[in-house]
């Protein structure tokens, strides 16, 4: 397989699974992938939270990890990613502020690149006015912001050309096979080897 170059942009208080998860099931069959934010440099973290599901009428929210960027997002350069990733959480309602995180959005876009997109990334895809006339996945109570955007909302995981979105991290399987179909990646392995071999 060869593998790609992935940006993933994240921030303070973004979703810790939505992060840790694809940040690492990436990697494992083989892309690079480089996790930026603005105002932030290589080296430095971001704090995660977990939205739990427990019931209530909205997640609840509790501490998570110290994640560590692995780029500097003034150093970046779109052009040399082949796809993009935008994890959900509280990080997005700000992250939508920053001109060049919707640049960002708008190049890969514009050249049809592969975008993997959940939860409340869909307030960064609104932003940047990328979602008229396609069907997005978002949580649930984003569903007015999709509409808002001239999208039409998908209440499960979705794959509108080189968008792929999902809900939650509960999606996560579903998100990133869609998300991995799109960039087409074949995941090759050999049997495994039993202890009674």
């Amino acid at each position: 397989m060869d593998g790609k170059k992935l940006l993933m942009i994240v921030g303070d208080f973004g979703e810790d699974y939505e992060i840790m998860v694809p940040f690492q099931a990436l990697q494992a069959v083989g892309h690079e992938v480089d996790a930026v934010c603005p105002e932030k440099e290589a080296g430095d973290t971001v704090k995660t939270a977990v939205h739990d599901f427990r019931g209530d009428q909205t997640y609840m929210e509790s501490r998570g990890h110290n994640f560590a960027l692995t780029a500097s997002f003034d150093d970046i350069d779109p052009t040399e990613y082949d796809g993009l990733v935008l994890p959900g959480g509280r990080a997005p309602e700000y992250l939508r502020t920053h001109d060049e995180v919707l640049e960002t959005v708008r190049h890969f876009t514009d050249e049809d690149k592969p975008i993997a997109a959940i939860c409340h990334a869909a307030q960064i895809l609104a932003a940047a006015d990328v979602i008229e006339g396609r069907t997005c996945a978002a949580y649930s109570a984003l569903e007015a912001d999709v509409e808002g955007a001239g999208g039409e909302y998908y209440d499960g995981v979705t794959t509108d050309g080189n968008l792929v979105s999902g809900r939650d991290w509960g999606d996560h399987v579903e998100w990133l096979s869609q998300f991995l179909d799109v960039l087409g990646t074949n995941v090759e392995h050999s049997e495994p080897v039993t202890a009674d071999d």
